[in-house]
């Protein structure tokens, strides 16, 4: 099982496909809680430069709050990480697959939610 919801877009720059993640993202009901600009801690920590690569906590508030009220210690899996990145070409945009994240719960009604997440996911992915 591969455990990222990934599309290549081509001849895009970061920074387009940033404002259209956090667009489609919203469409589909997660908002953004966190940003990691990688590429910047990486130059400013250890001196070394890399092409863009962003990560995006994304969060659907009624499904963690569903996924928590069933297993409330999986807020340590949360949020979902949405990672861009610069690849030959254009933008490279990979979300984590909740379904593969959660294996480590043994919990059909996680899974169920899991399930519910990841579609909503790889409609956000498509729609960037």
């Amino acid at each position: 099982m591969t455990y990222t919801i990934n599309r290549l877009i081509s001849g895009a720059g970061i920074d387009d496909i940033d404002a259209r993640a956090r667009k489609a993202l919203g469409d589909h009901g997660f908002g953004v809680l966190t940003e990691i600009d990688v590429t910047a801690t990486m130059k400013k920590k250890l001196d070394v430069e890399m092409p863009a690569y962003r990560i995006l906590g994304a969060c659907n508030p009624k499904m963690a709050h569903q996924a928590i009220g069933i297993e409330p210690r999986v807020g340590a899996m949360l949020p979902c990480n949405v990672i861009l990145r610069e690849v030959d070409g254009g933008v490279e945009v990979s979300a984590i697959d909740p379904v593969a994240s959660m294996q480590a719960i043994e919990n059909a009604d996680l899974t169920a939610v899991a399930g519910d997440v990841r579609d909503l996911m790889a409609k956000a992915v498509d729609a960037i």
